[in-house]
């Protein structure tokens, strides 16, 4: 029968998960499998960072819960529970099942109320299933009403934003800097890994495999409407390719063909210039991830083209 730990306890065990987490991805740069979650050890012995069966890991010896777990899906596909993001765009994460008072739900209720932090899993795909941890991540609210509890990225100064949900406080420039640390934190971390993982860490126009190396660039930028955050709407693309891309030096078609500006093909300017990209201009793209929903989506490779075409040269 297990014991409950001290909270001193439970905070170290919290604080040491994280830091492994933090040194076996390298500070975040790459996702883990569940086999490679289970090499985490705690005062000598095995611990498990994430839940076999269910998406909230609320483990016995623990009265708050630890970590909790969002399934990949494909592109169209959706999830078993409905986490989305609310009108704050702050992430949410939904009851497992109706009943308030679960081990699980009340675990994560615990953790709130305590203000501990959290793991937060994201499958990205693969074979085996890969999982980008990010943490540490905080509850900072519930919405009893529709199941689910409200989750922001912890802060450096580890601020405790009061009153967050109620319409009528003056907390709109917290709110904001929340906003922006989210995206920061969490989307483009998540967007990166899954985008990376789609073409096997290598660069779509070059096939460049070092990872340090690649960027996932958004088609779309995720400030525009229509920038959807999915790998469809995203390109593993080394350095240069992307700023390249970002700078309309170089478009891709709908059809996945490269091409380079007009103007530079003319120019002379060294081996950079002559075999990164000139070479590239009126190939396809060397690189695409092998799941078909996970290529890029043709309509948002268009509106980026279009752009490109706009910005040739007269």
């Amino acid at each position: 029968m297990s014991h409950k730990w001290s909270q001193f306890k439970d905070l170290r065990l919290r604080r040491e998960a994280i830091s492994w987490l933090q040194i076996r991805t390298s500070g975040g740069v790459h996702s883990l499998s569940r086999e490679e979650l289970n090499d985490f050890f705690f005062d000598g012995q095995p611990f498990k960072l994430i839940d076999p069966m269910k998406g909230i890991r609320k483990p016995a010896e623990l009265e708050a819960a630890l970590s909790i777990m969002t399934a990949y899906r494909k592109p169209g596909e959706d999830r078993p529970y409905a986490d989305d993001v609310g009108p704050d765009d702050l992430p949410r994460y939904m009851w497992e099942g109706n009943n308030p008072e679960t081990s699980t739900n009340a675990g994560l209720r615990l953790a709130y109320e305590r203000n501990l932090p959290i793991i937060w899993f994201i499958g990205i795909g693969g074979s085996p299933t890969q999982f980008h941890a990010v943490c540490p991540v905080k509850i900072i609210g519930e919405e009893r009403s529709l199941k689910r509890f409200v989750l922001s990225p912890v802060l450096e100064d580890d601020l405790t934003f009061a009153g967050l949900g109620d319409p009528g406080s003056a907390e709109n420039i917290i709110k904001k800097y929340l906003q922006r640390e989210t995206k920061i934190r969490l989307h483009q971390p998540v967007f990166r890994a899954s985008v990376i993982r789609a073409y096997n860490g290598r660069c779509a126009v070059c096939s460049l495999g070092h990872e340090i190396l690649l960027d996932a660039a958004h088609i779309v930028p995720d400030s525009d409407d229509r920038g959807i955050a999915s790998v469809t709407n995203g390109l593993a693309l080394c350095k240069i390719h992307h700023a390249a891309y970002d700078s309309s030096i170089l478009g891709i078609s709908p059809d996945y063909t490269v091409e380079i500006r007009r103007d530079l093909m003319e120019e002379n300017d060294g081996p950079m210039l002559e075999h990164g990209l000139k070479e590239r201009h009126k190939e396809k793209l060397m690189t695409l991830p092998s799941i078909m929903k996970e290529r890029p989506d043709r309509e948002l490779l268009d509106i980026t083209y279009q752009k490109f075409l706009l910005a040739q040269p007269a």
